[in-house]
């Protein structure tokens, strides 16, 4: 049964793998200008969705939901909107950060069963639920691939460039 778990999660952190290269793949080349700059009426920008990615995504749902890490989960309260990136922050700096929070993630999931129970839960009260490691990786690969495809409709908007095609 081991066996089984272990190819299973070895799946789908692959899947979500290759759902982060589309994220990347898709910003790839933007200057710092194009990163920032919002294109969708509800005023989005690249860097503010990797932001989003890293800290509302895979620090959320790995490091606090998952591990249930204290500090990560008293961020979870206090984050100033991580859609919205400080003029003076780096985009490299943005970059970096997603890049780490995924490896840091890699690292929870490795250390997790996939049926162990969730050690925190961000929604009390809702009905909505999930309930293990495997719940949340189909979560957030979802949402990473959602993302994904909003990245990719920026990017050809932004300068004609289409990830998937020019890849």
């Amino acid at each position: 049964m081991t066996v089984a778990v272990d190819a299973e999660i070895t799946a789908l952190m692959q899947c979500l793998q290759r759902q982060r290269n589309h994220v990347l793949g898709a910003v790839e080349g933007l200057s710092d200008e194009a990163l920032r700059r919002p294109v969708l009426p509800s005023g989005w920008s690249c860097l503010g969705m990797l932001q989003h990615l890293a800290l509302s995504v895979e620090r959320m749902w790995f490091r606090a939901v998952v591990a249930g890490e204290p500090e990560v989960i008293d961020m979870v309260g206090s984050q100033d909107g991580p859609w919205q990136v400080a003029p003076g922050l780096p985009a490299g700096d943005v970059l970096d950060c997603y890049r780490h929070e995924a490896s840091l993630a890699d690292a929870v999931i490795a250390a997790s069963s996939a049926d162990a129970d969730l050690a925190w839960w961000p929604f009390p009260g809702s009905e909505w639920r999930l309930h293990n490691l495997r719940d949340v990786l189909l979560h957030v690969i979802t949402e990473t691939a959602c993302h994904a495809g909003h990245l990719d409709a920026v990017r050809e908007l932004i300068d004609g460039q289409q990830w998937l095609v020019n890849t």
